[in-house]
């Protein structure tokens, strides 16, 4: 007789995903790595619409792959919204990483989870319990602990990363809605055109051609991470559960620091370790509790049709 599988295919799959999702990070923190770089000689705009470009490259093989019935929707204004929050959400932190290290600026970023809880609680009225409440003020915390405003440890441009964040979690916001009537490759390839149309307006005012050979393979290479990060992504949502994959988003932070020291020659001091390890405890922690409610909810639906 031939040998019976054991593998779980439900483990294969987060398995894979995981992997996937890791992959991603990795990826998308070259892309930001690279960005940053690019700052010195580009404007912000014109780096996050080459940027876009890959992500428009990624939206275009769904499409190819997938049919042109990937772009139906039934709410084509929240996708023009999503869309143009994600292009102003990016070009503000490449922005202001031009200003802080790599590290810190990811760290900062994932005050975003904590951002959306409260937009959640208050405009889609999702129930949020006093331990998520205490996780969301934890997570400030920390954030504050990185910033330290008032010490004059942290450039201002700190603060654009928070605005970069409230978009973030206002593209958040609408993707929760969507997702009840929209596939998610449907809303990232409205998100794409979208955010490319967005930056191709300024970009007549501000675009300056690469000069070197180095900023020309800089460049490509942006546009071309940035569309395998995408499918990465979008390929791990797709095959594992969201809930196992998700945390694997704060290896950005790792990558981010490995990045600004190798590149930049910028290492995090104690305190933004300190704060950053106080943001990604909380974080994890409301991912925790909100499967803990998914499964609950679960439970009662189940219970309620039997």
């Amino acid at each position: 007789m031939a040998p019976v599988s054991t593998a779980d295919p439900v483990a294969l799959r987060n398995g894979r995903g995981l992997a996937l999702m890791a992959a991603g990070m990795f990826l998308f923190s070259a892309v930001d790595t690279q960005a940053k770089f690019l700052t010195e000689t580009m404007h912000p705009v014109q780096i996050v619409w080459i940027r876009q470009l890959g992500l428009l490259i990624a939206a275009l093989v769904l499409i190819v792959l997938k049919g042109p019935q990937l772009l139906a929707t039934t709410s084509p204004g929240m996708q023009i919204a999503r869309g143009a929050c994600a292009a102003a959400s990016a070009t503000i932190f490449i922005f202001a990483v031009s200003y802080i290290p790599l590290a810190d600026a990811v760290a900062i970023s994932f005050v975003a989870p904590f951002i959306v809880t409260i937009m959640a609680a208050f405009l889609l009225r999702e129930p949020v319990g006093m331990r998520r409440w205490i996780a969301v003020g934890a997570g400030f915390l920390g954030t504050l602990v990185v910033i330290r405003p008032g010490f004059g440890v942290m450039h201002p441009a700190a603060l654009l990363v928070i605005v970069a964040a409230t978009l973030f979690s206002v593209r958040q916001i609408i993707s929760r809605a969507l997702s009840r009537t929209d596939k998610t490759a449907t809303t990232i390839a409205y998100t794409a055109f979208v955010g490319s149309a967005v930056l191709t307006i300024p970009l007549p005012f501000i675009w300056r051609w690469p000069e070197t050979g180095l900023e020309i393979a800089l460049c490509v290479s942006i546009a071309v991470l940035a569309a395998l990060a995408e499918l990465c992504v979008i390929k791990s949502l797709e095959i594992a559960l969201a809930v196992v994959v998700a945390p694997v988003q704060y290896s950005l932070i790792i990558w981010g620091t490995m990045y600004g020291y190798l590149v930049f020659g910028q290492f995090p001091d104690g305190w933004t370790w300190v704060g950053t390890a106080i943001i990604i405890g909380t974080g994890l922690y409301m991912l925790h509790r909100e499967q803990l409610a998914k499964r609950r909810a679960a439970a009662g639906q189940n219970g309620a049709m039997s």
